[in-house]
């Protein structure tokens, strides 16, 4: 407020200081924001300063200008300001002696303000000029915001109750009226009777004191308690309808929240199921890597039992051919012996010259004798040597077969234990899954009760609802007879009411007819212009024309360079010749490879073989399992239709009970 205040004191050369004192008392204040100048006598330059601080004063929810004696010119400068504010929600204009201009800028107030929700125009005098307030009717009848208008002591006739009636018959979000103490009189009263047959949103309406006959105003009470009484069941009607929509959408979004839980937990059951079929993988990887690398020791002692069984064949070889030679040796010696026995037997006879020589060559041959004995020993002592070393290896090779077979054994009972593990696995989670089912169907069951009872209690609620409508069917029969006596009358009006509009359509149709000379003029301007753009769309085509012939010099150039091109790509043809000649070769020489390479893959093949019959088990337990999980997922999809299925039932029955209940409020409106 402080801010306000300084403002008005910028914008008005001589600021009154009562405005200060006031402004500056309510800037003090605590409270919600409200200007209030009342009692205050305000001259043009402080209107014209407040009409142009009010558009911006978004702090302001109230202002108050009563018996500020306020001139015509100053309050339009205010009411101007007014309308384009969006804050203010009540204003007080009382006892202002508001005539023409002022019902005329109250009419545009209420045309062009939307935040106004309270209106106080007591003491003026609105009434007395018909053409200002009929404007000021117009306006109200185009408004849909105001809620309550208070026009006491406004000296309104009968003829500006009936402009009054048929702006109400427009409005449709005024609740309160206030027409105490005017002159509205019979006419008056009838013509706002019969308003009331089309405004069902007023809910108050005071007219005492306007030499109103009594069933006058006993009918208006009525209408305005079957207004009240209607506006009553629409609220309970939304009411009911929100909190229906609301346990909808709670039921929806429990049943989103179970599918989406049920969901999850299935997403969860899938992972467990492929997490453990990714470690049962990965151990059997293990496993299989576990058994590669025995067969590769398997492989090493294979080969290097058949070394050592060459080198043993070798060794029996080389004794076999000693065993020979010895074999010879000996019967050499023995031929040998007899030789000598025999020249022995000739030669004794001969002389003692030769027998020393005898002598010596038996000793030579008894030292060689003996130097062949030795040498038979060493190769016994050799080959006994290998013997042990070939026993060694067979006792080695005994109890590696030993230990691979015992952990072939432990491998087979870890695959048995993981089988029987993923097995009690599955059977668990099934357990589970069946659990949970059975707690969703129970908790549907239990939701479809309490709705079964909800349905029953509206329709206990629409059944009263229907007996209290033909009550007021037959009270309002009994009003239709007074409002037949008064149509007469409304049609006179409405024939006075069909000639002015005659009147206007004739204005609106001169001002038709120029607007066409206009739109004539118009045209011809644009031929114009059409011509002068023709003009320029030659001058375009001339240049075409020139780019056009730009355009075949440049390809007569680019044939030109193409012929060279065509040169170039034959000379890269005839060395891409050459060099798909040498990649030939090279490619017969890869040729060969890849047969080595095929050979390496049969035999890789062939140890593969082995593996292939264990990979196919797994495969066939995982397909079992695989199926048994779409058979589950089948389940649950046919719950899911299930459950959409009675979601919609539900669905329907209650827009049945709402458009049931849609058509009791239509009824009532007739």
């Amino acid at each position: 407020m402080e801010e306000f205040r300084r403002a008005y004191e910028r914008l008005c050369a001589a600021p009154q200081d009562a405005v200060l004192r006031r402004l500056r008392e309510r800037g003090e204040a605590p409270g919600r924001a409200r200007l209030d100048l009342a009692e205050q006598s305000l001259s043009l330059e402080t209107c014209g300063a407040l009409g142009r601080l009010l558009p911006g004063a978004a702090h302001l929810a109230e202002v108050a200008l009563g018996d500020c004696g306020l001139s015509e010119d100053g309050v339009k400068l205010l009411l101007h300001g007014l309308c384009s504010n969006t804050t203010v929600k009540s204003l007080d204009l009382k006892g202002n002696n508001l005539r023409t201009t002022g019902a005329e800028a109250l009419g545009k107030l209420l045309r062009q303000n939307k935040s106004i929700r309270s209106l106080i125009l007591e003491w003026n005098s609105l009434g007395v000029w018909e053409e200002g307030f009929s404007f000021f009717c117009q306006g109200l009848g185009a408004n849909n915001f105001l809620q309550r208008l208070d026009l006491r002591n406004n000296q309104i006739n009968h003829h500006g109750a009936g402009e009054l009636a048929t702006a109400l018959k427009r409005n449709a979000s005024l609740q309160e009226l206030d027409l105490r103490w005017n002159n509205i009189g019979l006419l008056g009263g009838r013509a706002l009777l019969n308003c009331l047959q089309s405004n069902k949103t007023l809910k108050k309406l005071e007219l005492a004191g306007n030499n109103v006959p009594s069933d006058i105003l006993k009918a208006v009470e009525q209408a305005m308690d079957h207004n009240q009484d209607r506006q009553t069941i629409l609220s309970e009607t939304q009411h009911r309808t929100c909190v229906l929509s609301k346990e909808i959408l709670n039921l929806k979004d429990e049943k989103t929240k179970q599918f989406l839980d049920l969901m999850d937990t299935i997403d969860k059951q899938r992972e467990e199921i492929a997490r453990s079929g990714r470690i049962s993988a990965g151990r059997v990887s293990q496993l299989q890597e576990a058994l590669n690398e025995q067969h590769s020791i398997m492989n090493s002692l294979k080969a290097k039992l058949q070394m050592t069984e060459a080198a043993l064949a070798l060794s029996e070889q080389k004794v076999h051919n000693l065993g020979e030679l010895l074999s010879a040796t000996k019967q050499e010696q023995a031929n040998m012996a007899e030789r000598h026995f025999a020249e022995l037997q000739q030669q004794k006879q001969e002389g003692a010259d030769r027998e020393g020589k005898l002598f010596r060559d038996l000793s030579a041959s008894n030292e060689k004798n003996l130097f062949l004995r030795n040498q038979v020993d060493e190769l016994e002592k050799k080959c006994k040597v290998q013997q042990d070393q070939l026993f060694q290896l067979k006792q080695d090779l005994t109890n590696t077969t030993a230990e691979l077979k015992l952990r072939a054994v432990q491998a087979e009972e870890r695959l048995e234990m993981e089988k029987r593990r993923f097995k009690q696995s599955l059977e668990d989670m099934e357990s589970l899954r069946l659990k949970e089912v059975d707690h969703l169907t129970q908790h549907m069951e239990a939701s479809e009760r309490s709705l079964q009872d909800r349905v029953q209690r509206l329709e206990a609620i629409r059944i009263a609802l229907e007996e209290e409508l033909s009550q007021v069917k037959a009270a309002a029969l009994t009003e239709r007879g007074h409002a037949e006596e008064e149509l007469i009358k409304v049609r006179n009006q409405a024939r006075l009411d069909e000639q002015q509009r005659l009147e206007h359509l004739e204005e609106k149709l001169r001002l038709m007819t120029e607007a066409r000379d206009e739109a004539q003029n118009c045209c011809l301007k644009q031929k114009q212009m059409v011509g002068e753009a023709q003009v320029k769309a030659n001058q375009l085509s001339l240049h075409a024309d020139g780019l056009r012939r730009r355009i075949e010099e440049l390809q007569q150039d680019l044939n030109s360079k193409e012929q060279e091109k065509v040169t170039e790509v034959n000379k890269v043809k005839v060395e891409l010749q050459e060099q798909i000649g040498h990649l030939q070769a090279e490619r017969t020489a890869q040729e060969g490879l890849r047969e080595k390479i095929a050979a390496l893959e049969r035999q890789l093949k062939v140890l593969s073989s082995n593996h292939r019959e264990a990979l196919l088990d797994k495969e066939g337990e995982i397909s079992m399992l695989m199926e048994k999980l779409r058979m589950k997922e089948a389940d649950i999809s046919r719950m899911r239709e299930e459950e959409a299925q009675r979601a919609s039932i539900l669905q329907n029955a209650i827009m049945a009970y709402v458009q049931g209940s849609s058509l009791g409020t239509h009824s009532l409106r007739k």
